[in-house]
C-alpha cells in the first residue's frame, strides 16, 4: 500500500485518466474529488461489499423487475 500526505488542493493521479483532489479537511474527514472515466467504477468500500453480498443471491424478481412478495 503506498500512503501519501496530501494538503487541500493537492491531487494525486492514478494513471492517465484518475485524479483524486483532496477538497476540505475538517477534523478528522476528508472530502475527496475523484475524476474517473465512465467506465470506471467508483464505491465506497461498504458499497462495493454490499453489491458484491448482493451479487450472490439468487435473482428473485419478476418480469416487471419488481420483488417477488
Amino acid at each position: 500500500m503506498l500512503v501519501l500526505s496530501r494538503e487541500k488542493g493537492e491531487i494525486i493521479d492514478i494513471g492517465p485518466d484518475i485524479t483524486i483532489t483532496v477538497i476540505r479537511i475538517q477534523g478528522d474527514k476528508v472530502r475527496l474529488g475523484i475524476t474517473a472515466p465512465k467506465g470506471v467504477a467508483v464505491h465506497r468500500r461498504e458499497v462495493t461489499e454490499a453489491i458484491a453480498k448482493e451479487s450472490e443471491l439468487p435473482i428473485t424478481r419478476d418480469y416487471d423487475g419488481l420483488e417477488k412478495p
